[in-house]
């Protein structure tokens, strides 16, 4: 049990004197988790939870009714870790809500790297900016397996022209993690740009998105 632990190596105290950072995954777990049960301690039902989700890059994603069907889990409980996990991830985003502007691929990629190097499918997703290269909308355009036929103009610049945007900057990512450009990633993208110049809207860059990695079409010459 956790008061079976000398006072300075439990969690909360530990996180008191040496900061949260000095703190593992399984232990912050167990600061959230507060109480174990009669079988075992915090600590042990952390670890139990982190093994059966496979880390935390599961557990960001567990809802409410898949927290509780573990034992030791009730509602209270998952209620609490589905709150701090998306606290956290407002928390990650409050920096690029305040008009963050787009400077480079890099900044781009920035803006999106942690919402979707994640994802299980292809999401298509539009930046649009203003003429100081701001984003002033963020838009999903398309959930699913990337072709020219499916990622329409109309519904790239439908949302340019109700903003008033005067550029676009265009996402989708790769479940691989390998950005590498498909065939139909250069076609859709060459697509793009061409209604864009009759528009009169800028198409900026194409970025496909990985696993902390990333690839621009403009730097690898596709528009």
């Amino acid at each position: 049990m956790i008061r079976d632990f000398p006072v300075d190596e439990r969690p909360r105290e530990r996180l008191i004197k040496n900061g949260p950072e000095s703190l593992s995954n399984h232990e912050l777990l167990a600061i959230l988790l507060r109480t174990g049960s009669k079988s075992e301690s915090v600590i042990q039902l952390a670890n139990r939870l982190l093994t059966h989700f496979d880390g935390l890059t599961g557990l960001k994603d567990a809802v409410v009714e898949e927290l509780t069907s573990i034992k030791g889990i009730g509602q209270a409980k998952a209620v609490q870790i589905v709150a701090s996990v998306e606290l956290g991830r407002r928390i990650s985003n409050l920096t690029f809500n305040n008009r963050f502007i787009i400077r480079s691929p890099e900044d781009g990629a920035n803006y999106v790297m942690n919402d979707m190097r994640f994802l299980s499918q292809e999401h298509f997703v539009c930046l649009y900016l203003n003429t100081k290269n701001q984003v002033i909308h963020r838009q999903t355009v398309f959930i699913g397996s990337l072709n020219a036929s499916i990622v329409h103009p109309r519904e790239v610049f439908k949302e340019a022209f109700r903003r008033s945007a005067a550029s676009i900057i265009c996402f989708h990512n790769h479940p691989s993690g390998n950005p590498t450009p498909s065939r139909e990633d250069i076609e859709v993208t060459q697509r793009l740009v061409e209604c864009g110049k009759m528009l009169g809207i800028e198409v900026l860059d194409h970025l496909i998105i990985g696993d902390k990695k990333y690839v621009s079409m403009k730097e690898k010459g596709y528009m």
